[in-house]
């Protein structure tokens, strides 16, 4: 775990833009148990990929696409453990991963962005992919 002086600005980063920071199991899973709509997940993390890449996109994409998420939420890999395992469960069977990024939609996954398709990616690309799953899905 990691001090949270450390990481409320890496928080904030996300929430700022709309997501919001889960930090319990039970929070999670009410979130993603929803059957209607969409919930677009990120797991973040300190890492270089979620500072230069994901978190970037995350917000990129959310603020320029007309079609968005019915609800952002955001969990913190390395701080509630919990709740990041919970959040994992539902990405199954996806191995866990983070920086990584989910969208489900009624209840179920239909879009994956993993740590991989991140760090080794142009920041425009990941911006392309979300697009394209907020226009298919939400």
């Amino acid at each position: 775990m990691y001090p949270e002086y450390m990481v409320a600005p890496i928080r904030e980063d996300l929430t700022s833009a709309g997501f919001e920071q889960l930090m319990t199991a039970e929070e999670v899973e009410q979130a993603l148990s929803t059957k209607e709509g969409t919930v677009l997940v990120a797991v973040n993390s300190v890492c270089g990929c979620a500072a230069s890449k994901a978190r970037p996109a995350l917000k990129m994409a959310v603020a320029s696409s007309e079609k968005r998420p019915t609800k952002m939420i955001t969990v913190f890999a390395g701080m509630e453990q919990d709740a990041v395992a919970k959040a994992r469960e539902f990405m199954l069977p996806y191995p866990p991963s983070s920086p990584s990024i989910a969208l489900f939609k009624d209840g179920e996954l239909v879009h994956m962005i993993e740590r991989y398709h991140i760090e080794g990616n142009e920041l425009n690309r990941i911006v392309d992919n979300l697009q394209g799953a907020f226009e298919a899905y939400c």
